[in-house]
């Protein structure tokens, strides 16, 4: 997966400030839970299920490839809906996405029930299918996050095209994102992971959610 984090790409995570692996736990409503290391829990998420633990002071992660969001299409307005529900329960909760091969890449930002920020690019379709407030900072210094399907594009030159490929972000864009709001994933060597967390499985599968 990554050279010494447990996890980083071709995955899905989201990161809660401030709160306890248990509480993260039960907002998600995790069965058949197990006691994990970082390494081992991070490890079996990348093949099922979701395991969930704080890293580094200050933020919780929860990593899950196939089973968050549990059940739901990230390009569906339903996807919004449990992201902004989990924050009522939660307060900060931050959701990345990033799988290389499609080109799936996104995150999105909502503290106590609002949705403040979300895009998602999917590259093998061309598409943009959500967008969700203004670029933040973070976004616009790496000239990510600012554009959209435009209208006119059928009529666009080939350098048109390419400013607007260059402004489409890639899976290190998603890990500096994360690393500007809350943690990069990349970046958490294993060795200086000392806390068990839980593994567990969600209510709902991973049948229905958008994957490449």
């Amino acid at each position: 997966m990554c050279a010494v984090a447990g996890f980083c790409f071709k995955t899905t995570w989201l990161a809660v400030r401030d709160r306890t692996v248990q509480e993260v736990a039960d907002a998600l409503d995790l069965r058949e839970r197990e006691t994990l290391d970082w390494a081992a829990g991070t490890d079996r998420a990348y093949r099922q299920g979701v395991y969930v633990a704080e890293p580094v002071p200050g933020w919780v992660l929860a990593h899950g490839r196939l089973d968050l969001p549990p059940g739901l299409d990230t390009t569906e307005p339903e996807f919004r809906d449990w992201l902004r529900e989990l924050s009522r329960t939660l307060g900060e909760v931050q959701f990345f996405v990033t799988e290389r091969v499609p080109e799936y890449h996104l995150w999105a930002r909502a503290v106590d029930g609002d949705l403040l920020r979300a895009y998602c690019y999917i590259g093998e379709r061309g598409e943009v299918p959500l967008v969700v407030g203004e670029p933040t900072v973070d976004e616009i210094e790496r000239n990510v996050g600012v554009r959209r399907r435009e209208p006119g594009m059928e009529h666009w030159s080939d350098d048109e095209w390419d400013r607007w490929h260059e402004a489409m972000p890639n899976e290190f864009d998603v890990m500096a994102i994360a690393g500007r709001w809350s943690v990069d994933p990349s970046r958490i060597d294993d060795a200086t992971v000392t806390g068990d967390g839980i593994f567990g499985r969600p209510p709902t599968g991973p049948k229905g959610t958008w994957r490449p």
